[in-house]
């Protein structure tokens, strides 16, 4: 007598396909979520930091990180020594400068002892530094030729934040700024440029954009100004 060998009905292989479907579109829509979340704390992070001056100077009458008198105004507050002129309205040092004496180091000390900022205000602390949702570095600097991370862009203060991917930066330039990472007053070069980088460009950018393609796997350092 023959045996006969079971196999599934076309009912069950469509109804594991149904499931596997669902279960693809779960994954799809989770990570979807967690994507969202990181661009709206990298948004946030360009948000907030402005605050952090305006609130500075609303109390002190000064600049944090450029504050002559941070040693009266907060207990624990110490006095820049190297690249600037404490009180002469400029945050010096570049955004990402590993010299904790320099201004924009400063910067973040002083805005934490004001109670304006969470975070370490000893700056030999190894999480001193900010650093954004992907976990790449945060600064802060005035926006004079010589600082500016990106060639063409203007204004007061500049905010930089590194190793955010191609595609987030899409997503961050379209809700704060203008949808175009060579143009407006946030944008983006490759990571680890030089200062006065040219920025990276959209696949729609004006003609007067010479920079590279933006890739969405490679990550970028992002500025917007003041």
């Amino acid at each position: 007598m023959k045996s006969q060998q079971a196999g599934f009905t076309l009912v069950e292989i469509a109804i594991v396909l149904v499931i596997i479907g669902l279960l693809l579109g779960g994954i799809l829509k989770g990570q979807e979520l967690i994507n969202s979340a990181k661009v709206k704390n990298l948004a946030n992070d360009f948000r907030t930091i402005p605050t952090y001056i305006y609130g500075y100077q609303d109390k002190f009458r000064a600049l944090p990180g450029d504050d002559p008198g941070v040693v009266n105004h907060v207990t624990g507050g110490t006095l820049a020594t190297t690249n600037g002129t404490p009180g002469n309205g400029v945050i010096e040092g570049a955004w990402n400068t590993a010299t904790m004496t320099d201004e924009s180091a400063l910067f973040w000390q002083h805005v934490r002892l004001a109670n304006l900022a969470a975070g370490p205000t000893v700056t030999t602390d190894p999480n001193y530094m900010p650093k954004n949702a992907e976990g790449g570095q945060m600064g802060l600097s005035s926006a004079t030729g010589t600082l500016l991370q990106i060639t063409g862009m203007s204004g007061t203060y500049q905010i930089c934040s590194r190793g955010i991917l191609g595609k987030f930066v899409k997503q961050l330039d379209t809700q704060i700024d203008d949808g175009e990472p060579c143009t407006g007053s946030l944008r983006a070069v490759a990571e680890g440029a030089a200062l006065g980088a040219t920025p990276v460009k959209g696949a729609g950018a004006p003609a007067t954009c010479t920079g590279t393609l933006i890739d969405d796997a490679t990550s970028y350092t992002v500025c917007m100004t003041f």
